[in-house]
């Protein structure tokens, strides 16, 4: 009987371990985006196209409006990883945080605002950046990354935001088109697919990108604590992979193909609107190719942050920023 139970055993053991085995669970990662933004495509198609799944991660993407909502969230542990302006970072060191925000994986690579007329140029020729002066500018919100690569650019076509313009600032981020479109300013600071939709309609005509002026930066990044990087680095690998994915597919594919990845994200947007907006993203370069930030982004993240008054001391760009996932997922994601 003995003889007969173990021989038993045996054989159960042996179909256990022969037959299949059982899928490793999903690793859960929480992610709050700053804004709903097809300017993050490449993180909707990342996900649409099913490469976080590849990499074993369960995506939960919420969007919690405004860089300060985001942060705290992130700070309080209510979400695991930010989509947001590297500058939050910044902000977070500068309060003097014990466990500092990490860069890890860079998303768009340029501002992403245009500027809006309300008459388009004439003949179609270069927009005259002094004829701002004297006019009234429905700009964005002080402190943020679209305002402050705003002034930059100002800036550098000698204007003064606060003396040469009527600069308006006290509009929240979500009512600004709505703002402009009932009367408020001549000039605004919009995203797309806003800028499209008001050509569409006739309400506004864009007449210059404050992405192609203000130049390459680390505009929106995915961070985290640096203890939870220092508890979940295999994750994080995963997570840089399954974007590098991304950003690869979005480079390789048209913006007819993008906006079929992405557009159950906008259900309200016109298809065409979202390739119109898509295509001008890619033509001017904002989406970035690889999640790497290079020390000279960095530094001219700061450059835009000093001009606009927003930035006490300059952050170290070893201690808020790490590139060894996205370096590694750039040589092996193919």
């Amino acid at each position: 009987m003995v003889a007969v139970l173990a021989m038993a055993a045996a054989l159960i053991l042996l179909a256990t371990a022969c037959g299949p085995k059982k899928a490793e669970e999903a690793v859960k990662v929480r992610i709050g985006e700053v804004t709903r933004s097809l300017f993050y495509a490449p993180q909707y198609a990342a996900i649409s196209k099913g490469f976080f799944k590849e990499e074993g991660l369960d995506i939960e993407l919420t969007t919690t409006p405004g860089g300060d909502k985001t942060m705290t969230a992130l700070l309080s542990g209510g979400i695991d990883v930010a989509l947001v302006g590297s500058e939050t970072s910044i902000y977070v060191q500068q309060q003097g945080s014990g466990d500092p925000v990490i860069n890890f994986a860079q998303v768009t690579q340029t501002d992403g605002t245009f500027l809006v007329a309300r008459k388009p140029l004439n003949g179609g020729g270069k927009f005259d950046w002094a004829s701002l002066k004297g006019s009234t500018f429905l700009g964005q919100r002080k402190g943020g990354m679209p305002q402050m690569a705003g002034e930059f650019t100002l800036k550098k076509y000698n204007i003064n935001p606060q003396k040469d313009l009527n600069l308006i600032q006290n509009v929240d981020f979500a009512n600004i088109p709505t703002a402009f479109a009932s009367g408020t300013g001549e000039y605004v600071q919009l995203f797309e697919p806003q800028a499209t939709i008001f050509e569409k309609q006739g309400k506004g005509y864009v007449v210059a990108s404050f992405g192609v002026e203000s130049g390459r930066l680390p505009y929106t990044a995915f961070m985290t604590k640096k203890s939870y990087i220092d508890k979940n680095g295999a994750t994080i690998q995963k997570f840089a992979n399954a974007m590098q994915k991304g950003q690869n597919w979005v480079q390789a594919s048209s913006a007819d193909d993008i906006t079929a990845a992405i557009s159950s994200y906008f259900p309200d947007t016109d298809k065409d609107i979202l390739k119109g907006s898509v295509q001008r993203y890619k033509d001017q370069g904002s989406f970035a190719t690889d999640g790497i930030i290079d020390e000279q982004e960095w530094n001219n993240l700061q450059n835009v942050m000093e001009a606009a008054g927003e930035l006490k001391t300059r952050a170290d760009y070893k201690t808020l920023v790490n590139n060894q996932f996205a370096e590694k997922a750039k040589q092996s994601v193919k």
